[in-house]
């Protein structure tokens, strides 16, 4: 079935990493069951690491893999790892009224989705990943003390 693991490597905010954790584990078998695409098949991937970082490291990434300057959210690569920005999810948390926590949440569900063949390249794909990534946080919320 594959396993999950969440890992902090950021120390500018303090997060509910219990709470990311199981959020995070309980989004994974929702998301493995959501895709299109058999190729990108998430039950193919035996370990998916989620690492939370700050906005300087994800923008190296960003630049370094993907040759864009500056922090983004989420970064999704093919093998099974996600990364993504403690301080851009402050920031968005902020915009939208919810916590990071549940920003960071949505961020993981995002990158679970890429790795099961979801794409947000074209306003169509984009329009479908929005409204099930936002379904799988309403249950996870819901589920999730």
């Amino acid at each position: 079935m594959g396993t999950l693991t969440l890992i902090n490597r950021q120390r500018r905010l303090h997060l509910n990493t219990t709470w990311l954790r199981r959020a995070a584990k309980t989004a994974l078998p929702i998301c493995r069951e959501v895709s299109d695409d058999e190729e990108f098949a998430l039950r193919k991937i035996p370990e998916v690491i989620v690492a939370i970082v700050s906005d300087p490291v994800i923008g190296r990434i960003h630049a370094d893999f993907m040759g864009i300057e500056g922090p983004t959210d989420v970064i999704t690569f093919d093998h099974g790892e996600i990364v993504i920005s403690a301080d851009t999810a402050k920031i968005h948390a902020t915009r939208y009224g919810h916590s990071v926590e549940q920003e960071l949440a949505l961020y993981t569900i995002h990158g679970l989705l890429h790795l099961n063949g979801f794409d947000d390249l074209t306003a169509a794909p984009a329009a479908r990943m929005r409204k099930t990534q936002a379904r799988i946080l309403r249950q996870i919320i819901a589920s999730t003390p």
